[in-house]
């Protein structure tokens, strides 16, 4: 099967110069969309420049016969935020497709964790994530069409030991999304979130000997999915490990409804209460926040009758 094509379409990727971002380029790219490369080449820790990454893979995607150009400013302020989307249009007079992966890490334990690193994390991933789609979104919407991917985690869904500011940064991208889902509807713009894992700079000092394979370019296609034209999901969430791909959502129980409880009754009640027989799945989109609310009321309702 051939792979989707984006002949005329404009991206623009952030953390797009190594890792993950670069797999999202270069795929884009040789399927003909032109892309906007940005990366203001930083360390892992985002506390100082490393090297011009975003030139690097630029010039790799032009060797190949593709179109890009590179953007070093950085999604952690509003001004790069809007530098970034500025680059799209100034260059190429359009915006089509909103990558969000720049990304940075700074470990610590709850005991340990300095308001500056929790800071700089949520900086670039959580308001870096509000910085471009604020800039992006007018845009799309007065074209009437648009795409964004935003970049969730494991980590953001599950959590994990020492990253408390990572793991809210990913958390609160997924709620980001979907408000861009429902608003985004009526003006033919969509969003989405990947939830990718792949060895990249982030996974150094980690024994990866004995993992499966988990190149980003395993991740790519899913990315390319999401930002395509045929893409029939919005507020949706990926997954991508090692080549398998599959659905994440949020689901909750049905539970228990009483006219009025004591805490001795939520304790006796406990393991009804989380019995997931028969979850609740409301999709974000097109109206999961007011099915909750009415499926919760029906419940009362009903309850009172009874």
């Amino acid at each position: 099967m051939t792979e989707l094509r984006f002949d005329g379409r404009v991206a623009v990727i952030t953390g797009a110069g190594r890792g993950l971002g670069r797999a999202y380029a270069e795929s884009l790219a040789a399927a003909g969309a032109r892309v906007v490369v940005n990366d203001p080449g930083g360390t892992m820790r985002g506390d100082s420049i490393e090297s011009d990454v975003a030139t690097e893979v630029v010039n790799a995607i032009t060797a190949a016969g593709g179109e890009a150009t590179a953007c070093r400013e950085s999604v952690a302020t509003p001004a790069g935020g809007r530098s970034i989307v500025e680059a799209a249009l100034d260059t190429y007079g359009r915006l089509d497709i909103l990558i969000h992966n720049a990304g940075n890490v700074r470990y610590g334990s709850l005991t340990e964790l300095s308001y500056e690193d929790f800071d700089a994390v949520l900086d670039v991933h959580l308001r870096g994530a509000f910085h471009a789609v604020r800039a992006a979104f007018p845009v799309m919407s007065s074209a009437g069409y648009g795409r964004v991917v935003l970049t969730s985690s494991i980590g953001g869904l599950y959590g994990n030991q020492s990253v408390a500011n990572y793991a809210a940064a990913k958390a609160g991208v997924i709620g980001l999304s979907n408000v861009v889902a429902l608003e985004g509807a009526a003006s033919g713009v969509k969003s989405n979130v990947i939830v990718p894992s792949a060895l990249t700079r982030m996974a150094d000092g980690i024994d990866t000997s004995a993992y499966p394979d988990m190149t980003p370019e395993l991740v790519a296609p899913a990315v390319a999915y999401l930002a395509h034209e045929s893409c029939a999901v919005s507020g949706d969430m990926l997954v991508a490990i090692a080549g398998r791909l599959a659905r994440a959502f949020v689901a909750e129980t049905p539970g228990v409804y009483r006219p009025e409880w004591t805490s001795a009754e939520v304790a006796a009640q406990t393991e009804t209460i989380r019995d997931t027989t028969d979850a609740w799945v409301l999709p974000p989109v097109p109206t999961g926040f007011i099915d909750h609310i009415s499926r919760s009321f029906a419940m009362a309702t009903e309850g009172h009758r009874g």
